[in-house]
């Protein structure tokens, strides 16, 4: 396990610093910093009242806290990636795919940033052909239920 310290503005007095839940967690809870309400079939972006430097060779994943989605169908509207030079404030667009609004009150979990090493790619020149694999170009479902 690598342990990294990452430098943390508070820019608003109900910030929560994210934490982990459990030891050996790999995400920390992302807290909203206000009460608001998610309506049905509508995103959001909330605001966790922080901003961080992550290191050169890391960025930060926000992805989704299971149990939201499990118990009020409240997911992300897509994965934000948290680049190493950012140092704006962190959000996380929230969407309600449940049947009735979702109340979102301050200091709730709302999401999970994840810190993770970087690898950068350098492409070969296009080439006519990919090497074979067991799987080929077989995707989409091709795998069955």
């Amino acid at each position: 396990m690598i342990t990294l310290r990452i430098p943390i503005i508070q820019l608003h007095e109900y910030a929560i610093k994210p934490k982990y839940a459990n030891p050996g967690d790999a995400g920390l809870d992302l807290h909203a910093i206000e009460n608001t309400l998610l309506y049905v079939s509508n995103s959001k972006l909330i605001s966790t009242g922080i901003s961080v430097a992550i290191p050169n060779g890391y960025f930060g994943l926000i992805r989704p806290r299971s149990g939201l989605a499990k118990s009020n169908n409240i997911t992300l509207c897509s994965s934000g990636v948290i680049d190493s030079g950012y140092r704006g404030e962190i959000f996380v667009q929230l969407i309600n795919h449940g049947p009735v609004p979702y109340e979102i009150k301050q200091g709730d979990r709302i999401a999970q940033l994840l810190v993770l090493p970087v690898v950068q790619v350098e492409w070969d020149d296009y080439i006519d052909e990919l090497p074979e694999s067991d799987r080929g170009d077989k995707g989409h479902g091709s795998s069955g239920k």
